[in-house]
């Protein structure tokens, strides 16, 4: 299984269920050293990460490779998949601009 930390959007559930089908097991946690902009989609702003030195506070969710890859289209090439270090110390992949 595969960390991935959520901040935005993906933390709904009804989110999830549309793009892997489930609702994946989580738990919460922070991300340091980044901070929350905003980016327009087909005119509806969505928050994205940037460089910065705020702490992020989200959900880490477990996900399988293919869930990774859905979640991938699901969030287009506007975001690019990272792999960062969170407070807890737990390595998991990141959404940034």
């Amino acid at each position: 299984m595969n960390n991935l930390f959520v901040y935005g959007t993906i933390r709904k559930p009804e989110v999830q269920i549309g793009a892997i089908g489930r609702v994946a097991e989580s738990k919460e946690d922070s991300l340091l050293g980044y901070a929350l902009s905003k980016i327009i989609l087909k005119g509806i702003t969505y928050t994205i990460l940037v460089k910065g030195s705020e702490e992020i506070r989200g959900l880490v969710l477990s996900v399988t490779e293919e869930e990774l890859e859905k979640f991938d289209v699901f969030e287009t090439n506007a975001y690019r998949r990272i792999q960062a270090m969170l407070k807890s110390g737990t390595t998991a992949w990141v959404y940034v601009k």
